[in-house]
């Protein structure tokens, strides 16, 4: 069994207040959901309007399917226009 692990810090310069933060977030843990066998949560800046800290977890029997599913969410968070990707650290156990 393999848990892979990645957080990923980001700005978003649209959003003027608390609710707009959560609305984006919420669609990129639904979508992260939806898309990838992944446990998704908010670890940290909660109460910062234009920051996040968003952890992610998987795991898999095999190393190959952690990473590919890691790199999946990595491509996912660099696709999205509402936010920018600041950085990313991800961890196999």
């Amino acid at each position: 069994m393999v848990i892979g692990f990645l957080q990923a810090e980001l700005s978003i310069p649209e959003a003027h207040s608390l609710k707009d933060k959560r609305m984006v977030l919420r669609s990129l843990k639904d979508r992260a959901l939806n898309k990838m066998n992944v446990s998704v949560a908010e670890v940290d800046k909660q109460d910062l309007w234009k920051s996040a800290s968003i952890a992610f977890v998987t795991i898999a029997a095999e190393k190959d399917v952690v990473e590919k599913r890691l790199a999946e969410i990595a491509e996912h968070l660099r696709s999205d226009p509402r936010y920018v990707l600041l950085d990313y650290v991800t961890q196999l156990l």
